[in-house]
């Protein structure tokens, strides 16, 4: 084995170029110094930092740069890695090194300083407000909420729970099973926010993503949280976004009813919301052809799951309680616009 030369390093990341490195473009595309200020006031709002006029002293350690370990996270979002298997990747991999800032001399983020800061980020609540700065950064390069938008929802799951049924009972009543109190340790590790719910015949445990999209750059413009195990339409008036640029609202028939047809109505939005038939009244002709006309667009909104799903390693949380499923969930939005807006950058580029 030769002795590495002073030059390796850039032909390795010259090399990474030639193969289209993606994080090359999410760091070209996204200025993520904008977040710092937002960042900074998070971390002392989480308890992991105190504010400077808080601080009797400089001498002490100085911290992670608060930017440098939010591109951490968001490359934990864009790969869907835990924080150990993060922290090893940082030490392994020359593109998440270079993404994030850091040479093969430094010292790497170990994984309960990534635990931590995320931590703080989930006792601020500040995932959401770093998504809409970010939605407003989009807006200000052209990227409106155009078109109307699509609203769906989609199970997140989350570490299964083996509880036996008494256990779930006292936990959907709202209580805490004695014995669990009697051992903080094992009720630390208990998740009681999250839920059970059916699909297609499948029982699935975690969380859902609901989310609105704008119809004309399939980004993702609001989103919510919740367990698994609420209808998707109890959340439609959580992620409906008053400032897309026209009226129209696509969703499933889960999300159709008086209720909400009244509701979209009283704000002058324009109802493109599926139709089903009931018992012993089926859907017309019309009616069916109808639906499969909204069915071409309402299919945008699923090539964003399809894209965390697949390209962005799964929608699987490492997460214990609506808290901090909510800051696991909301990055993931987070990163998947990130991603997004280099591929409208390269389309615009091809245009122009």
């Amino acid at each position: 084995m030769s002795q590495p030369g002073f030059f390796d390093l850039s032909r390795r990341y010259e090399g990474l170029d030639a193969s289209g490195d993606p994080l090359v473009a999410i760091a070209a595309s996204v200025p993520f110094e904008l977040f710092r200020g937002k960042l900074q006031r998070s971390l002392v709002k989480g308890g992991l930092r105190k504010a400077e006029r808080d601080r009797k002293s400089a001498a002490s350690r100085k911290p992670w740069d608060e930017v440098l370990i939010f591109k951490v996270l968001v490359l934990q979002a864009l790969y869907n890695l835990s924080d150990d298997a993060m922290e090893y990747q940082l030490r392994d991999r020359l593109s998440f090194m270079r993404f994030v800032g850091l040479g093969l001399e430094d010292a790497v983020p170990d994984a309960k300083t990534l635990w931590l800061y995320r931590e703080a980020l989930a006792k601020a609540g500040s995932v959401e407000g770093l998504f809409n700065q970010f939605d407003t950064y989009l807006k200000a390069k052209g990227y409106l909420a155009m078109g109307g938008q699509i609203i769906d929802a989609t199970i997140v799951p989350a570490p299964r729970q083996r509880n036996s049924r008494d256990d779930n009972s006292m936990v959907k009543a709202g209580k805490t099973p004695p014995e669990w109190e009697a051992h903080p340790a094992k009720n630390h590790q208990k998740d009681k926010d999250a839920r059970w719910t059916k699909k297609h015949g499948k029982s699935h445990f975690g969380y859902k993503n609901h989310i609105s999209i704008d119809r004309k750059h399939k980004l993702v413009r609001r989103y919510a949280v919740s367990a698994a195990s609420v209808h998707d339409s109890q959340k439609l008036e959580d992620v409906l976004d008053p400032d897309n640029t026209a009226s129209g609202v696509w969703a499933d028939s889960a999300y159709r009813s008086a209720e909400t047809e009244e509701m979209l109505a009283d704000r002058a939005m324009k109802s493109y919301i599926h139709r089903r038939g009931n018992r012993g009244k089926p859907l017309t002709p019309r009616q069916e052809a109808a639906n499969k006309t909204r069915s071409k667009v309402r299919a945008r909104v699923e090539h964003v799951f399809g894209t965390q799903h697949t390209s962005m390693g799964g929608k699987f949380v490492r997460a214990i309680g609506i808290v901090r499923a909510t800051t696991k969930i909301g990055m993931q939005n987070l990163a998947y616009n990130m991603r997004r807006l280099v591929v409208l950058e390269r389309a615009a580029a091809i245009v122009t």
